[in-house]
């Protein structure tokens, strides 16, 4: 029977004193904690499956308590995701939640977060993001991104920044978003990462496509989670490997 088999992982990284990122994988839902290993989780392909991260804006209140209010909602709403109108509804329902919220709780006032994630369904990957969270295509004729980083211009030199043009919630007054929408196939054998930019910020594109080549699922998110700490740990990091079995 064809399935999908999810590994995730999520960490501080070096250099924060707590996780704000979640992660959904179907029902199941990893918020603002450490996990000290891969977790795998199989589910029968057939019904729409999200696997989606949500990244908490770092240096405003409560990121944690955004991305997992996305998580959760985005977990929630799984089965019903047969479509891009689907996804793209859900995305803004998402962030008029975080909004709402917010609303008249001081502490929580300016709480945003980004989210980027994939809904598998029979034959079909719908990506889906919006902010600098990603979805890669790790197909075997190399790496491909889903997602589209809503980040402004940069200068020459330069690969990443911290800056984002678009987010769920953020700001002091509610903002509509416009989700990135993109399909791939999704038959036996195909693979995915997702991830935050806690990964992909300190490892480039390159490097994530050579050790998905190498490695499948616990091992290659071990792998993936090292490189970045090796690389300093910057931001927490959060990510999981989807591979379509037979």
């Amino acid at each position: 029977m064809p399935y999908t088999a999810v590994t995730a992982l999520s960490h501080p990284g070096l250099v924060r004193d707590h996780n704000e990122d979640s992660l959904t994988a179907g029902p199941w839902t990893l918020c603002g904690t450490v996990t000290e290993t891969p977790q795998t989780l199989v589910f029968p392909l057939g019904a729409p499956l999200v696997v989606a991260v949500a990244d908490g804006l770092g240096g405003q209140p409560a990121g944690e308590v955004a991305s997992a209010l996305v998580a959760r909602r985005l977990a929630a709403l799984g089965p019903a995701l047969d479509g891009e109108d689907a996804v793209r509804d859900a995305v803004k329902l998402c962030n008029h939640a975080v909004y709402v919220t917010a609303d008249g709780a001081p502490e929580l006032t300016g709480m945003g977060t980004t989210v980027a994630g994939l809904v598998i369904a029979e034959g079909e990957a719908l990506a889906f993001n919006v902010g600098d969270s990603r979805v890669y295509d790790a197909g075997p004729d190399g790496l491909r991104r889903l997602s589209v980083d809503d980040n402004p211009p940069l200068p020459p030199g330069r690969r990443t920044t911290p800056v984002v043009t678009q987010t769920l919630g953020g700001g002091t007054a509610f903002r509509p978003v416009t989700p990135h929408l993109a399909t791939a196939g999704a038959a036996p054998g195909d693979r995915f990462l997702v991830c935050s930019d806690g990964l992909t910020d300190p490892v480039p594109d390159e490097a994530l496509g050579e050790l998905l080549r190498v490695y499948d699922d616990g091992r290659a998110a071990f792998e993936l989670w090292k490189a970045a700490i090796e690389a300093g740990g910057p931001d927490n990091i959060t990510l999981a490997v989807v591979r379509i079995g037979a």
